[in-house]
């Protein structure tokens, strides 16, 4: 459950796509930059996490099932690539420049349809029509979620509640490093009580000019909105990769809460490495974007 906060801090993540469009009422943020500025925290989260497994894995004595082949995973890459093609064409596509976020999204499904019925064969033409209808519902959900977004992001920019809320914070105090706790912490608390794309609309008009106040990059605080409310997908009352979790593993929630408390200090410690030394991955996409 911990590594699937993986698949929303790498490329191509909705949810990236979705901070981009929150904030273009304050700034323009460059999704190819989001993307690129997402690999190394990627890294840094897996190398965490692979960490604390290997240790509590060595502590516990936990049986090996096998050990690493090169054969076998040059294996399972062959027959993985037609799939991870798809991947590529959206953030290569992106972060070249050869495609828009849509055009590229349309690309990778045409190519992610020929895969799926001529390839891997996982699907029949009969059901695309059901396929289309999953799309169409989720999208819809999607769509309503940014037409309330944009409506909301307008009534804040009236009432100016991001300035009201940034004065407040610097009346509290000054301090860079403790308004950045304040954010987080407030990031973690509603992380826990809502869904995470709903979040992403309604956080980042409040939360993104102070960010910008303090001198600090957009692309920085989508990298850290997105792990910051990626844990909160694990953790109670609301945390819905918990609760798949549970109904997979047929675990209780208590017990995979409590199990799960040594992996919240070790994404909460990524978390403080990429909040307080963006350095350790902006410098890939200010490197790629000169």
């Amino acid at each position: 459950m911990a590594s699937s906060v993986e698949g929303i801090l790498v490329p191509p993540s909705q949810n990236m796509v979705i901070y981009t469009l929150a904030a273009a009422g304050t700034t323009t943020v460059s999704i190819g930059q989001l993307f690129v500025a997402g690999y190394v925290p990627g890294a840094v989260l897996s190398i965490a996490l692979m960490i604390y497994s290997a240790w509590y894995a060595k502590k516990m004595n936990i049986p090996t099932t096998g050990r690493f082949s090169l054969m076998g995973t040059l294996k399972a890459l062959g027959r993985a690539i037609w799939g991870m093609l798809a991947v590529l064409i959206v953030v290569v596509g992106v972060i070249a420049g050869i495609f828009t976020t849509t055009e590229s999204a349309a690309c990778a499904v045409v190519w992610s349809l020929i895969v799926g019925l001529f390839i891997y064969k996982g699907f029949r033409i009969r059901d695309i029509p059901d396929i289309f209808i999953n799309v169409v519902t989720t999208l819809g959900k999607v769509l309503i979620l940014l037409g309330v977004s944009g409506a909301f992001t307008y009534l804040l920019t009236y009432l100016k509640i991001p300035e009201k809320v940034a004065t407040g914070l610097f009346t509290l105090t000054s301090n860079k490093i403790l308004i950045l706790i304040m954010l987080n912490v407030l990031m973690l608390i509603l992380g826990c009580l809502i869904e995470m794309a709903c979040l992403i609309l309604m956080l980042t008009p409040v939360i993104l000019p102070i960010w910008i106040q303090m001198g600090l990059s957009p692309i920085h605080l989508g990298i850290v909105m997105v792990l910051n409310l990626g844990i909160g997908l694990l953790t109670p009352p609301v945390g819905s990769t918990l609760f798949i979790g549970s109904a997979i593993s047929n675990i209780k929630i208590e017990t995979l809460a409590k199990k799960m408390v040594p992996f919240y200090i070790t994404m909460a410690i990524a978390l403080l490495i990429l909040t307080y030394f963006p350095q350790s991955f902006m410098w890939l996409p200010g490197m790629l974007y000169k």
